[in-house]
């Protein structure tokens, strides 16, 4: 019986600049944390090693702080071993970087850099399938299927990439077959690219990233513990928490009349969790005028105490009744801008963009008035 740890796609030195102030530094110094995280992991449990499936660089030519810092971290959680599969960041085409990492990998940190079988301590083979380029346009786990391995052993693949039609990039030109772990006799596939955990078969999963780094799966973080009783028996899969950041993606729809404030407070994440958290917020529906403004006045009131709060209204439609429109001004100019921006926000011949625009302006000029008023 054996004990590993499966991980991929810890994307080191990601700059995120789409995101601004301290951020991205944050966010890069969680990634090269989730090193010491994966490592309590396998201590606790007993894991002698840890795969890492791929992407573990998140370009070709990562700066040597990161990659030195990367290998140091590794080195001082030995005896785990650790396996570093070039994936379609960080392909064998970036020589470079593999010779650096060859001169200065520890003792316990294996290059799987070529399609041969790898010993693990003698109780299981593994048989990796590095990424010789970015696109590497052909199924690199197909040599697994006549990989001979000594009677008894366990086998392990490792590959990186898509099964069928799908790809964390959206690309369908490099496909792994999804039934490779049954054609090659394989015991267990660990699998990456996918940044979310899946399950392809009992044999074959996605570990997904254990820091995440977009929205796109709206999921914590995780690693894989896998355990192997025997050759031919089943694994048992066991997710293991490693993020530090939560990316959230959270879809609010008001109905008129509804505490628009109060529904808000309960779907945002507790106080105490909010620096840590990024948030994608989404408000459809339909709400009066002086909901919307307290709505997007709370908003911005949450907006420091988290890592990141971004909002799109852009489905929230503002119910305006002269009532509203009386509390900005009753006559003159502001009356007459409102009125403008009422009927921007109601033409249908306008693109949904500045409808919204005259919306969110209207909410403005409310808000506006209702502060001078008070």
């Amino acid at each position: 019986m054996i004990r590993f740890i499966h991980s991929s796609d810890l994307h080191l030195g990601k700059r995120f600049g789409h995101l601004g102030g301290d951020l991205p530094g944050r966010l890069r110094e969680a990634r090269h944390g989730v090193l010491s995280r994966l490592a309590g992991h396998a201590r606790d449990t007993g894991a002698e090693t840890i795969l890492l499936a791929g992407d573990t660089f998140d370009t070709e030519t990562p700066a040597p702080d990161i990659r030195r810092q990367a290998l140091v971290e590794m080195a001082r959680h030995a005896p785990i071993r650790w396996v570093i599969l070039p994936g379609n960041h960080d392909s064998l085409q970036a020589s470079q970087l593999w010779a650096s990492l060859k001169a200065e990998a520890p003792p316990n940190v294996i290059l799987a850099v070529e399609a041969r079988p790898i010993e693990l301590g003698g109780r299981a083979v593994l048989l990796p399938a590095p990424c010789t380029t970015r696109r590497p346009g052909r199924d690199l786990t197909e040599w697994m299927d006549a990989a001979a391995t000594p009677e008894g052993t366990l086998r392990i693949g490792l590959a990186h990439g898509p099964i069928q039609s799908f790809s964390e990039e959206g690309s369908g030109a490099d496909i792994l077959a999804p039934d490779r772990a049954r054609r090659a006799g394989l015991d267990y596939l660990a699998l990456g690219d996918w940044h979310g955990a899946m399950t392809v078969d009992p044999r074959t999963r996605y570990s997904g990233a254990p820091e995440p780094d977009r929205f796109k799966h709206d999921r914590p973080g995780e690693a894989l513990l896998i355990r192997l009783d025997a050759p031919g028996a089943l694994p048992e899969a066991a997710s293991l928490p490693t993020a530090s950041f939560s990316w959230r993606v959270l879809e609010l729809h008001l109905m008129n009349g509804e505490d628009a404030v109060g529904t808000l407070a309960s779907r945002l994440p507790p106080p105490d969790a909010r620096r840590q958290t990024l948030v994608q917020l989404s408000v459809t529906g339909t709400v009066r005028l002086a909901d919307r403004t307290a709505l997007l006045e709370a908003v911005a009131h949450a907006v420091p105490e988290f890592a990141h709060l971004a909002l799109d209204a852009e489905g929230l439609i503002s119910e305006c009744e002269v009532e509203d429109l009386d509390r900005i001004d009753r006559a003159g100019a502001l009356r007459e801008a409102a009125d403008a921006l009422l009927r921007r926000s109601e033409d249908a011949g306008l693109a949904g963009s500045e409808r919204e625009i005259a919306r969110a302006a209207l909410a403005r000029l409310y808000a506006l008035s209702q502060t001078v008023a008070a």
